[in-house]
């Protein structure tokens, strides 16, 4: 087996790894660079092997830094298979698109305004190339064996991340290989815990939070303290998400605190069509998470949904206290941004961050108290409160990821450690190597392994 790093090695964006066994080469994941220039850069140079040469991809999950390349790899000339879970199916056919249109929406506006340094500014891909990625999926089972060739096969095991989130096991009868993708946490109040691993001659593990434990306390605790009282300030809490796993979790939370009588009676809007397909989802995938029927249906009726982009414009005039969640969660992009160019201005209001944010992203430069932020080519000044929930995540943190690692047999030969920024990763390294004693490597980007 050959293996080489092509992603996710310095940073929590751009997974992809391809693996090189038997005449095959398999690449697993397929994700967007996001965050830094440096970083999103890469996304536009030419991909390091000829994507006709690539036999299939496996993705672990969904997520755009896991899936988002996938129009890109598939316009270059890749002609194979991609391997997923349904649930992946189902939410990349929600997700790839609409990172297309966003493609398309950022160069034309780019291009309105002149603040781009290229004549024209372009796309990095279109919503038809999207569509067109979405003919090469081919659903997978959790827990059963595929061939990809006479002695090359792999398997998924679910990871208890978002819907559909899987480890995926590369195995040729001799080495096997894990990919652990994103792994969830035991204790997520929707999502069930990531299924135990027993063997593996490598691992490739996630790190995000490698260097740091969660905060124990109830996030409803500090949620209940920040709507109340942006509500009695007359102001409006924008809260920028994840559409897939992040926003079902804070629908979660919301639902409990009004059920509960703990947070004013306020209007609660879900501004982005994909986190409204992507809730709809969970009462497909019931046996992926721990709500029943009826408690998706209490917690979808606590908000209303916003389709057309004339109601999410609407959103802005509105004159009395209410939540909005909206895509993107690291503020990249996405309708969000037009809330925060109305919002971040505004003392009375809060903007609240709920998740992970990448660095060089507008989520991590505003958590950094930078006083003005760039949206659309200008500059607007800091206002409005800015807090984050560190309650949220659908990562394992260092603990978690340790606890998971004591149920392997035995150690596998080696462990990678990607999928986190430099000190998460080497934090990890040090606490993998002096409470289990495994080898532990953290790969470059590029590099290549023998195994």
């Amino acid at each position: 087996m050959k293996l080489t790093f092509l992603g996710a090695t310095g940073t929590v964006t751009g997974s992809k790894y391809l693996l090189e066994d038997g005449g095959k080469k398999i690449l697993i994941d397929c994700g967007l660079f996001q965050g830094l220039k440096d970083l999103r850069l890469r996304n536009w140079e030419k991909f390091s092997h000829d994507p006709a040469s690539i036999d299939a991809v496996i993705l672990t999950h969904a997520h755009i830094d896991h899936s988002g390349y996938l129009p890109l790899l598939i316009k270059n000339g890749f002609r194979g298979p991609v391997y997923c879970s349904s649930a992946t199916a189902d939410l990349c056919g929600i997700l790839l698109p609409d990172s297309g249109y966003l493609h398309e929406e950022d160069a034309a506006r780019a291009n309105k305004y002149g603040y781009s340094k290229h004549k024209p500014a372009l796309p990095l891909y279109m919503q038809e190339d999207a569509r067109k990625a979405l003919d090469h999926f081919r659903i997978v089972e959790f827990g059963k064996d595929y061939p990809l060739n006479d002695l090359l096969s792999f398997s998924l095991t679910h990871a208890g991340h978002i819907l559909g989130a899987a480890c995926v096991r590369v195995s040729d009868g001799k080495t096997s290989i894990v990919f652990s993708g994103d792994l969830g946490r035991p204790s997520d109040p929707i999502i069930h815990a990531p299924a135990q691993i027993q063997k593996a001659d490598y691992l490739v593990l996630e790190s995000t939070y490698g260097d740091r434990l969660h905060d124990k306390h109830d996030p409803m605790e500090k949620m209940t303290e920040i709507i109340t009282a942006t509500a009695a300030r007359g102001g409006v809490v924008v809260i920028p998400s994840f559409a897939v796993g992040r926003a079902q979790t804070i629908l979660y939370y919301i639902h409990k605190l009004k059920e509960a009588r703990r947070i004013p009676d306020i209007p609660v809007f879900l501004d982005s069509p994909m986190a409204i397909d992507a809730t709809n989802l969970w009462q497909k995938y019931h046996g992926e998470h721990r709500l029943s029927a009826q408690e998706c249906a209490r917690i979808c009726s606590v908000v209303k949904y916003v389709h057309t982009p004339d109601e999410s414009k609407a959103l802005n005039q509105h004159s009395v206290p209410c939540i909005i969640i909206s895509a993107s969660g690291m503020a990249t992009g996405g309708r969000v941004l037009h809330h925060l160019k109305h919002y971040i201005g505004d003392p009375k209001s809060t903007i609240l961050f709920a998740g992970y944010q990448a660095a060089g992203t507008r989520g991590a430069r505003l958590l950094h108290h930078e006083t003005e932020i760039k949206i659309h080519g200008h500059l607007y000044p800091v206002q409005a409160k800015i807090d984050v929930l560190n309650t949220l995540s659908a990562h394992a943190d260092y603990q978690e990821i340790l606890d998971w690692l004591r149920h392997f047999q035995e150690p596998p030969r080696r462990t990678f450690l990607t999928h986190g920024e430099p000190e998460a990763a080497s934090s990890l390294k040090f606490k993998i190597e002096e409470h289990l004693g495994w080898q532990v490597t953290i790969p470059d980007y590029g590099q290549v392994e023998r195994l």
